[in-house]
Formats: structure tokens, sequence, C-alpha cells
């Protein structure tokens, strides 16, 4: 029996094409691009929405603090 090595059991792996490679790296690149786009985007959509509560917070509170202003009566309307 002949001796077998490696590449006669098993078949050798394509060599990658350079496209594939160039490929891999935008899609690498561009999903790094979109993460931290999305972090960003999280974080100021997270900081707005604690300045929006506080103001509103604070709104209700200056609304509670302020006396109600008194109405008005409406004057009565004369028919000639």
């Amino acid at each position: 029996m002949a001796a077998r090595d490696r590449n006669s059991i098993f078949k050798p792996a394509p060599p990658t094409p350079a496209r594939t490679m160039k490929a891999d790296q935008t899609t690498e690149a561009a999903r790094l691009l979109i993460a931290s786009e999305t972090k960003v985007r999280d974080a100021k959509t997270a900081r707005l929405r604690q300045l929006r509560l506080e103001k509103e917070a604070a709104d209700a509170a200056e609304k509670a603090a302020a006396p109600a202003a008194p109405k008005k009566k409406a004057k009565a309307k004369v028919s000639a």
C-alpha cells in the first residue's frame, strides 16, 4: 500500500480570491461604521430624553406652585 499524504486524502483549500477578501474588508468597515453611528445616536437619544423629562418635571412643578389666575367675569351682551 502506497503511503498517503495529507494532500492525497484531503483536497487543499482553494486560495481566497482577492475580491472576496476586499469585500469582507468592506463589509467589516461598514459594520463598524454603522455600529458607531448607532452608539452615538442612542447616546444622543438618551441625553435628549433625560433633558425632556427634567424640563417636564420643572414645568409641572412651576405650574403647581403658581397660583391660579382669577377668571374674568363675562360681560353680558346688550341687545339693541
